[in-house]
């Protein structure tokens, strides 16, 4: 490790020195920070390969499905063991620690287990099990944090940790995700003090221009590596960096960061991913793998939920299809995360200068028809504009722009087949997974639009939901099992294998997928809610052709027929 350390030490510093002012990065900063390395240095050796075709990733808050006898992350635990041991590799839970708002991204202590979830041990069990995925919410903390206390009270750590503007600075250029105000007003002993807050005035945001910060940020990066975490998502990563007169968002000091914490995160463990949830337009977002992919390992696909909805609400595959011919190939150590629903809404931006307004305000309104909210962001011009779509997936898929039909299970599994072809990694939203409907209980209780895909199930209660061979959500589940079993044997689908995307017409989407190994696999999914005939020839295929979700074999020149959003998995027989 000598000589290796040596080395990585002139990296850490050239690159922290690629952030801030030389007088900042003093003898007594890279001190402590090396100080810290060694302290969470480990004996994890890498593996032969970050990922594979068997990976899938399940979102999920700790108290999603609770049971009368054990504490929610045990019951999350004893339900993962009966039913998705062998289709999910990896449990993304959604912040686990105490917090004061914001269903747990206001957290009070980035060290603790909600004691109301459970317990480090009952994490770690999990973890002997599934990789583990958790949040570094980075950009801010609670107002109840003790760094915020003590700038409240002038003292350290924290007296200097946030950031103080004048209400009379012109912020205008600020982009703002939020209908919110950006600066709030609170009284400190030096007397009242406005402060950034990008996301609510009860999440304050950290001053990353003062390197005590990132170094106190480090500290929780390498404490969560450390106790099994292998997979750090970096939440709302772009606000990190202000700078006034600037957007304050994506500046380069912001991804000199994230550089620097891919370097520092393999040194502690080689086998560790970084995850960059940025929310924004297409181009933004893929600027998180870096200009040489040395920046994040995965970025999420943000496009994918809205382009997929539009696809399936108008039955229309172009913009889609446009789309994903475009996606770059990234290099062996990264890929993207690809998704269709989380604990956030639909998020629109990435669709901007994909999906016309006017078409994106359409599918809106039903969506709204089908039960959904609307969240919206300010506009620099003072006005504002929908943000997201709130809404479950499910409910999303009750129909299209002519309004709801039958066919809202076989879209709903047409949507969740074409996002485990693409090239990347699978991510499923326990919701999701469980056909959950639209919760708008829980919205009248909290007052929030994103609670409608948040439900909490009690155990007995989703099993026997489960077994019912008559509901949704039986079928969705049992074939969704099926569908991540086939796919986690194919080569093909590889994270980093081949991908070319095919224009077959707008009545279809699909893609062709190779791994180095030969293996080729065709995904053809009919996005329409008509039959349509497909000719084998198109594929450019000699001999048979096998589909492997329906077992059937044709010769390469016949004609298929694809019923309502059937997805055909072809490999030469």
């Amino acid at each position: 490790m000598g000589t290796l350390y040596e080395a990585a030490r002139k990296r850490i510093r050239k690159l922290l020195l690629n952030i801030y002012p030389e007088q900042q990065i003093t003898d007594k900063y890279l001190e402590d920070l090396y100080a810290l390395i060694e302290e969470n240095l480990s004996e994890v050796t890498c593996g032969l390969t970050k990922w594979d075709q068997t990976d899938a990733v399940m979102i999920t808050y700790g108290n999603t499905i609770t049971g009368k006898q054990t504490s929610p992350l045990q019951s999350l635990h004893h339900f993962m063991d009966e039913h998705l041991e062998w289709e999910i590799s990896c449990i993304h839970l959604l912040p686990f620690f105490p917090y004061s708002s914001d269903d747990g991204f206001a957290i009070t202590d980035y060290f603790q287990v909600n004691p109301r979830l459970g317990t480090w041990d009952d994490l770690h069990r999990i973890g002997q099990e599934f990789d583990l995925m958790a949040d570094l919410v980075v950009n801010h903390v609670s107002s109840a944090h003790p760094w915020f206390q003590n700038y409240l009270q002038g003292r350290s750590p924290g007296a200097d940790f946030f950031i103080e503007v004048d209400p009379q600075t012109d912020l205008s250029q600020v982009t703002r995700p939020r209908s919110t105000p950006l600066l709030t007003k609170f009284h400190t002993a030096r007397g009242g003090k406005h402060l950034w807050t990008t996301f609510s005035q009860d999440q304050i945001d950290l001053d990353f221009s003062n390197p005590r910060v990132l170094l106190e940020i480090l500290r929780v990066l390498f404490f969560y590596l450390n106790q099994g975490i292998r997979i750090i998502r970096l939440d709302a990563i772009a606000y990190l960096w202000k700078k006034i007169g600037t957007s304050c968002i994506h500046l380069p000091q912001t991804h000199r960061i994230v550089k620097l914490m891919r370097e520092l995160a393999e040194l502690i463990n080689p086998d560790a991913i970084l995850l960059t949830e940025t929310n924004v337009p297409d181009r933004e977002n893929r600027s998180y793998f870096g200009e040489n992919f040395d920046e994040a390992h995965m970025i999420y696909q943000f496009p994918l939920p809205p382009l997929l909805l539009y696809t399936l609400h108008t039955g229309n595959s172009q913009k889609l299809t446009e789309w994903a011919q475009t996606i770059p190939t990234p290099d062996d150590e990264a890929t993207y995360f690809n998704f269709t629903a989380s604990h956030d809404g639909i998020g629109l931006r990435p669709a901007e200068g994909i999906i016309p307004s006017s078409r994106l305000e359409e599918m809106v309104g039903q969506m709204k028809a089908f039960g959904g909210y609307v969240n919206t962001k300010s506009n620099p011009d003072g006005s504002e504009s929908p943000y997201e779509i709130n809404i479950s997936w499910f409910d999303a898929m009750k129909g299209t722009h002519e309004g709801p039909d039958n066919h809202q299970v076989e879209r709903f599994l047409c949507s969740q087949t074409i996002m485990m072809s693409l090239r990347g990694i699978p991510g499923f939203y326990i919701h999701s997974l469980l056909a959950t409907e639209n919760d708008h209980q829980e919205v009248a209780r909290t007052g929030q639009n994103r609670s409608i895909n948040r439900k909490t199930w009690d155990y007995d209660q989703l099993i026997e939901r489960l077994n019912d061979q008559s509901h949704p959500a039986h079928q969705v589940f049992t074939r969704l099992k099926k569908l991540m079993r086939i796919r986690s044997r194919q080569p093909a689908f590889h994270p980093n294998a081949d991908q070319a995307i095919l224009d077959l017409g707008s009545q279809l989407f699909a893609l062709r997928r190779t791994h180095e190994s030969g293996q080729s696999l065709w995904s053809i999914s009919n996005i329409t809610a008509q039959s349509h005939i497909f000719d084998l020839r198109l594929l450019e295929s000699q001999g048979k052709m096998h589909d492997l979700i329906s077992g059937q074999t044709w010769s390469f020149d016949q004609e298929i027929t694809l019923e309502p959003y059937q997805t055909l998995w072809l490999t030469p027989a």
